[in-house]
């Protein structure tokens, strides 16, 4: 029955968040619809490699092919930032507090600490990735604030590089944890790695780049911002 309700919950996780990101999107209905399109065919993909049990094994023998499947969305955001000046414009019209609330979601991090202690997964991976969600989600609040008021633009920079850094740690001790030639803490329990298993297999091929993509637009936001305050300061000397 636990089980049930942690996979209610991330589901709902995920149509929340692409929902609220498609609302805010500043461009045309299509313009939506085709962002809501391709978050869903890739939640489907993933579901689906999952399902089938592809995350499982490997590709040629040594690459774990759940790091494929959290790359692409990676390489496709910072490919579309890199050659989409319209994808640019509208990744830094989205709101930043709306950006950053959405982190909230993290707290949902609990669900990681709940299969370290039920021995479905070892190492430090649980607990680091469990502890590092809780906390950035529960600053998330107090970032969007000092932000709005504007009082002080170093917690939302500090807030982000901290929510950035505990994605890429739960990564890398993923990795270590997950079956295959980088690992290096073993489940000690039978079955597969839970990670590379649904639902939970959701969380690092689905929320983890979504919320990594965000961070990247958080950092560009701010960083127009200071240019923006910079240049306005120097031109009003």
């Amino acid at each position: 029955m636990l089980d049930q309700i942690r996979t209610v919950t991330l589901i709902a996780a995920i149509v929340f968040n692409f929902g609220a990101i498609a609302t805010a999107i500043p461009a045309s209905r299509a313009t939506r619809l085709a962002f809501l399109a391709v978050v869903g065919l890739w939640t489907g993909f993933a579901f689906a490699t999952a399902q089938s049990g592809a995350l499982l094994g490997t590709i040629a023998g040594r690459v774990p092919p759940i790091g494929i499947v959290v790359a692409v969305p990676l390489v496709a955001a910072a490919l579309a930032a890199a050659l989409s000046p319209a994808f640019r414009r509208i990744a830094l019209a989205l709101p930043t507090d709306l950006l950053i609330g959405l982190n909230a979601y993290r707290v949902l991090g609990v669900f990681m600490l709940l299969l370290g202690v039920e021995g479905r997964i070892a190492g430090p991976f649980p607990y680091s990735a469990g502890l590092g969600d809780m906390i950035a989600g529960v600053l998330a609040f107090p970032a969007v604030v000092a932000m709005t008021r504007g009082s002080n633009r170093l917690v939302p920079l500090a807030w982000n590089a901290f929510g950035t850094l505990d994605l890429v740690l739960a990564l890398a001790l993923g990795v270590m944890t997950a079956p295959g030639p980088l690992q290096v803490f073993t489940t000690g329990v039978p079955g597969p790695f839970a990670m590379l298993t649904l639902p939970w297999s959701l969380i690092p091929t689905v929320l983890v780049p979504f919320y990594l993509i965000l961070h990247g637009i958080i950092f560009a936001q701010l960083r127009q911002r200071n240019a923006v305050g910079s240049a306005a300061a120097f031109a009003g000397r």
